[in-house]
């Protein structure tokens, strides 16, 4: 009876070892056979090709080197002009009339969407400028500051 026990306890390991080995098998496989007959990933992506030219071919050339300024091209404003900004108004009516009733030269200058700025000048000299200025605060403006005219 001893005999038939240890019998039974060793088949019983066995049908559990071969039990484990089958599950590990199966598992192994769940895992693994997909890989091998789908070794490539699907993508959902066109396929993109890459070309980088050669750098002779490419379309873009060098920057040109900066260019010194010569005299006549100084950093002091161009015919020494001075303007002084009036404002940027969506309808500007009102302030030219009020320049022109006070005989301030003025010119204005499109901005993006609707706006027009206004500016007061060309003045000579900085002290026409700024006299500009004190008779735009007497008109009831807010002048900006007084700067070089450009272009």
């Amino acid at each position: 009876m001893a005999e038939e026990q240890k019998d039974v306890e060793t088949l019983k390991r066995r049908g559990r070892r071969r039990l484990i080995g089958a599950v590990a098998l199966v598992l192994l496989a769940v895992l693994v056979l997909p890989m091998v007959f789908d070794p490539e990933p699907k993508s959902t992506l066109p396929p993109m090709s890459v070309r980088i030219p050669p750098e002779n071919e490419t379309p873009f050339s060098p920057k040109p080197a900066p260019r010194p300024l010569a005299k006549a091209e100084s950093l002091t404003p161009a015919e020494n002009e001075y303007v002084v900004q009036v404002g940027a108004f969506l309808h500007p009516d009102s302030v030219l009339a009020k320049l022109a009733g006070a005989k301030v030269p003025y010119y204005t200058e499109p901005l993006q969407g609707n706006l027009t700025r206004v500016r007061a000048g060309p003045f000579a000299s900085r002290e026409a400028a700024d006299q500009a200025v004190a008779k735009l605060k007497e008109l009831g403006l807010k002048p900006g500051a007084v700067t070089a005219k450009s272009g």
